[in-house]
């Protein structure tokens, strides 16, 4: 029912929040052809960076969505991330580095093996913006400064209100669906009486956005993150963790602090600049850019869907910035519920299909969640193994610091302590398996019924490429007519790709027949002599099926359903499958 007075808006699709998920979403969504409404309470993007890392997964959604490049224009290249100093200060001794994000000589195969993509560095601030720019420019209606208040669900669709922030205008949004990509403070969760579980507020942290020229210190080690292990009775991060976005001219300095101790709204400019000049341990010219807050949580919804609501990112999934998960997954989140609801929209797949966003992505969040909170605990490792305890001077410090670059036992200890600590720190910093090796289980996958492998290595590590049902369809460098493509580009937007080999041109046939849906099944015969091509032989190692056997893709390029060979019953089992794949079973 509408607000008396008030205008009406109807459209398939209301998406409340314009952060990365809210964004991507909607970038999907019109690349799709499906009309939509973004509303935002705030006035513009990100005033701030937040997050920045950019893994593999994401940047290869960014190609599927056909704004990569875009990205990479804007965004700082991966050999620009390579180090993670730890440092008494900028100016001062650096007490170890790390090399990070697949940037060494013995992870960089392994991250260029896996995708097409490299990672990126590209904070809120830069991404936002470029998101929102793609989505305008193919027609989506996103609005700012207009605060989602109230919906209700009935069985046709959902209804909705919003209020303009800066005036009197109410909007009552008539929808088949409501998306609440609104952030960590959701109404929208609230409203559709979805709840997160886990601990609140462990901590309190702050960003001091600011520029200034510290190439001198960072251009000949550059990286994104640099640690303060400074000696003294200091609180966790101690002088703050340097985060440089544009480099070496713009950065975060993150700092932790007491609420009880610490008000943010009374710290000045001068302050701030101080905190910059204790870190970099000298006097440099600093333009403050803002300052802002944040919490430590632990948090994670048990579902991500109820009736016709879905949530996503921050909104269901809340951890540190560990691991840089938390942008990622969100925008992993939206490319997963984009293509189904787009498909479900034009009648194309049943409802059931979307019952598989909640059950595909929840278990990919709750391990994120404690990734992140992990990691944050291991990160005490490298103070304790520098031999730093909790409210130690400054002078005892320095003597366990110094014991270093001792000779001798107590030093030899002291230096195989830092090193195992640098070492744990790989799970955050290398974590390659948590980022692209996830794998969906719902009533849309078909499972093979084959056990699952003993992993070779780590699996958060290393990523082990797969055509198990449910996992991302693995990089494999092709060509066709001349022209280097991935395996991960044999997907359209919203069709099927049947990928098979020499010998299994049958399956040409059982696709066109199991295609009744309306939903494309595209069949490429990967190896032959004509078409594509696979010059290095990299499909035919890593399909994990005969010749004649076929990997089905699904529009976001997770793998739907794999069969070992072709058979005489293989259209029947394709048909079954894509009527199952599509919600329609």
């Amino acid at each position: 029912m509408s607000i008396p007075g008030s205008e009406t808006v109807e459209v398939p699709v209301l998406i409340v929040g314009a952060g990365p998920a809210g964004l991507a979403l909607s970038v999907a969504l019109s690349r799709y052809g499906v009309r939509h409404l973004v509303v935002e309470r705030h006035r513009g993007t990100a005033h701030t960076p937040r997050a920045h890392i950019i893994n593999q997964r994401t940047v290869e959604i960014l190609r599927h969505l056909g704004i990569s490049d875009r990205f990479h224009a804007v965004a700082t290249p991966q050999h620009l991330m390579a180090n993670n100093l730890w440092v008494t200060t900028l100016a001062g001794p650096e007490v170890a580095r790390s090399e990070t994000w697949g940037t060494s000589a013995e992870r960089a195969a392994d991250y260029r093996m896996a995708s097409p993509e490299p990672m990126a560095n590209c904070p809120q601030t830069v991404l936002e913006p470029m998101l929102l720019a793609a989505a305008r420019d193919q027609g989506a209606d996103v609005r700012f400064g207009w605060e989602f208040t109230s919906l209700a669900q009935d069985h046709d669709g959902v209804t909705s209100v919003v209020r303009e922030r800066d005036g009197d205008a109410t909007l009552t949004v008539r929808s088949q669906y409501v998306v609440g990509a609104d952030g960590a403070r959701s109404r929208v969760l609230d409203q559709a009486g979805l709840t997160v579980e886990g601990p609140d507020d462990l901590a309190r942290a702050a960003n001091i956005w600011f520029r200034a020229d510290l190439s001198r210190y960072l251009a000949h080690r550059p990286g994104v993150l640099t640690w303060n292990v400074l000696p003294g009775p200091l609180p966790p991060l101690r002088l703050g963790t340097l985060i440089c976005h544009k480099p070496f001219t713009e950065f975060v300095l993150a700092f932790m602090y007491d609420p009880e101790q610490v008000s943010l709204d009374t710290v000045g400019a001068g302050e701030l600049t101080d905190r910059v000049r204790a870190l970099v341990g000298e006097d440099v010219d600093v333009e403050i850019l803002g300052v802002a807050g944040w919490q430590v949580r632990a948090q994670i919804a048990s579902a991500y869907a109820a009736g016709r609501v879905f949530c996503m990112g921050d909104a269901v999934h809340r951890h540190p910035p560990t691991n840089g998960l938390g942008l990622n997954m969100s925008i992993a989140d939206a490319y997963n519920l984009g293509w189904k609801l787009a498909l479900v929209l034009a009648g194309r797949a049943g409802a059931a299909l979307l019952d598989s966003y909640s059950a595909e992505r929840q278990p990919v969040g709750a391990q994120g969640v404690q990734r992140a909170i992990t990691s944050l605990q291991e990160g005490a490792a490298v103070e304790a193994a520098l031999g730093f305890e909790p409210a130690q001077t400054a002078e005892a410090g320095w003597k366990a610091l110094n014991a270093l670059y001792e000779p001798g036992p107590a030093g030899d200890e002291r230096r195989d302590a830092l090193h195992k600590a640098i070492e744990l720190s790989n799970y955050q910093f290398n974590a390659h398996g948590i980022e692209l090796g996830y794998r969906y289980r719902s009533d849309a996958i078909v499972d093979d019924g084959s056990p699952d492998p003993p992993p070779a290595r780590d699996p958060q590590l290393y990523y082990q490429p797969t055509t198990r049902p449910g996992a991302r369809v693995p990089h494999a460098r092709l060509e066709r007519d001349g022209v280097p493509l991935s395996s991960l580009d044999l997907v359209d937007d919203l069709g099927f790709a049947l990928l098979t080999g020499v010998g299994g041109e049958a399956w040409a046939e059982a696709a066109k027949a199991a295609a009744t849906a309306g939903v494309p099944i595209r069949v490429h015969v990967i190896g032959g002599r004509e078409g594509v091509t696979d010059p290095y032989g990299e499909w035919a190692a890593r399909r994990e099926v005969e010749s004649t056997g076929c990997v089905l893709v699904r529009p976001d390029r997770h793998v739907a359903w794999r069969s070992t060979r072709y058979t005489p019953d293989s259209a029947r089992q394709l048909q079954a499958v894509i009527e199952q794949a599509l919600g329609r079973k």
